[in-house]
């Protein structure tokens, strides 16, 4: 889809104005972080913060911190006691995260592990409501089999970036291997019953996935 700058001009002029957190969030990563359009933004954000709000968790598990913008997001709809627990890789990415995350008066309340994930999720002793999946697109699959488990009966799996920019539906250079995980998770989740899915055309593509 060719974008189309009027039109995302009429969306954010019609959607709720940005946390002023957020926007700070943004711009600093946009200035000083390296890959910036990795960032949730605030549309989606919105969208995680509705989700979030609706289903009205008791714990969430994010794969893929990056800055802090989409835990911030998700967090905002926890119940009283809730929790979020968000992972991330890279260790020099903690400093702006728990700025923000502090920031927002969050910090009770989101529980940042670095690491790998999949060594992290199987230590954690939770059932979650919620997973927010947007790690290292290769490890979709293993993401989506360690964590099934650890999430409640009717709960929800969002994954983000599974249209990939339009990869999923081109030829595959066998070398990609983001794209390969991407068609291989997508696969996966359409070929279990023990599931309901949906596929959302937002920014990179989001599959909300229903637990049965």
């Amino acid at each position: 889809m060719k974008p189309n700058y009027e039109l995302d001009k009429y969306i954010l002029e019609h959607s709720s104005p940005e946390d002023p957190v957020l926007y700070e969030l943004d711009r600093e990563t946009n200035i000083s972080i390296l890959r910036p359009r990795m960032l949730s933004g605030h549309i989606q954000g919105m969208l995680l913060t509705m989700l979030s709000h609706m289903i009205q968790p008791k714990r969430i598990l994010e794969i893929g911190t990056f800055t802090g913008y989409s835990a911030i997001c998700l967090a905002k709809g926890l119940s009283e006691d809730g929790k979020l627990h968000t992972i991330e890789l890279n260790d020099e990415l903690e400093w702006i995260a728990s700025k923000y995350i502090e920031k927002a008066g969050l910090h009770n309340q989101i529980v940042q592990h670095i690491g790998d994930a999949c060594e992290i999720i199987p230590t954690l002793a939770e059932t979650f409501d919620f997973v927010f999946l947007d790690g290292n697109k290769r490890e979709y699959s293993r993401y989506y089999d360690l964590v099934f488990d650890q999430v409640s009966p009717g709960g929800y799996i969002l994954a983000d970036n599974i249209l990939w920019d339009g990869k999923v539906v081109e030829k595959v250079d066998p070398r990609d291997e983001q794209t390969i995980g991407i068609l291989e998770f997508n696969q996966k989740v359409k070929d279990d019953a023990r599931v309901s899915q949906v596929i959302l055309p937002l920014r990179d593509g989001l599959m909300l996935i229903r637990k049965n």
